[in-house]
């Protein structure tokens, strides 16, 4: 497995980056670097990896920013590496689509480990039968389908709201995919573990808000009263969440 994977390490400090291409590269990976995002980008337009190790300091854009450009571009796996232990970046990193993190400093066997599962799940997901990854199972399903208050052009992974008169509603990459995993599964609760590994390619944690505050924010953007009275994407208690047409 380790021979056909291609990653790529972006970090601005270039003692980790030959660190780790050393590290990496002796266990059967190929290896990339680049310094910052338009190294990056560069390196992509090259050839695509199955796993970028992203730095979240990095000089001009950060690796958040960087996280979002890739999720809502690239089907790719995204390690998020920050030397902070706050919390916050970490939910954030996984909020904006990161596969995983680690805290620098960090033991490269860790990491080693953090690849594989990554890997492992993103080649499970691959391999799976096509009802494992589902599609709204309706004659719209290229077409435009009606969500909440708004309507999804799902070819165009665009969403539209009815109650301003068909004005267009930005979504992120995420928020597309819990959409469309909802629409395929109306009436249905899905746990966290469900929505995370359809959308993410990676089971819940315990303390993970990132699928909470994803579902929040989109609850602001269907519902026509999200705090108070959500009907459409509702909480199911110690379960997870449920769409109702």
């Amino acid at each position: 497995m380790n021979a056909q994977a291609n990653l790529l390490i972006v970090d601005d400090d270039a003692s980790v980056r030959s660190m780790l291409t050393e590290y990496l590269g002796g266990h059967g990976y190929a290896v990339r670097q680049a310094g910052d995002g338009n190294s990056m980008r560069q390196a992509i337009d090259d050839a695509l990896p199955d796993l970028i190790l992203l730095d979240l300091r990095l000089p001009g854009e950060d690796g958040l920013t960087l996280a979002r450009f890739l999720r809502e571009r690239y089907d790719v796996g995204i390690i998020m590496v920050t030397a902070s232990s706050d919390i916050v970046d970490r939910v954030v990193g996984l909020e904006m689509g990161a596969d995983d993190y680690i805290a620098k400093p960090f033991d490269p066997r860790e990491l080693l480990a953090r690849i594989k599962s990554v890997m492992r799940r993103m080649q499970a997901r691959e391999s799976a039968p096509a009802a494992a990854t589902p599609e709204p199972q309706t004659a719209a399903a290229n077409g435009r389908q009606r969500f909440g208050r708004c309507e999804i052009d799902m070819a165009a992974r665009r969403m539209f709201d009815l109650a301003t008169e068909g004005q267009e509603v930005a979504i992120t990459a995420m928020e597309y995919d819990l959409i469309r995993v909802f629409l395929a599964n109306p009436n249905r609760v899905l746990s966290r573990d469900q929505l995370l590994m359809h959308t993410r390619n990676r089971e819940w944690e315990p303390f993970d808000r990132s699928i909470d505050i994803r579902i929040g924010r989109l609850r602001r953007k269907v519902e026509a009263d999200p705090d108070a009275e959500p009907r459409s994407i509702r909480t199911v208690r110690n379960a997870g969440y449920m769409y109702v047409p």
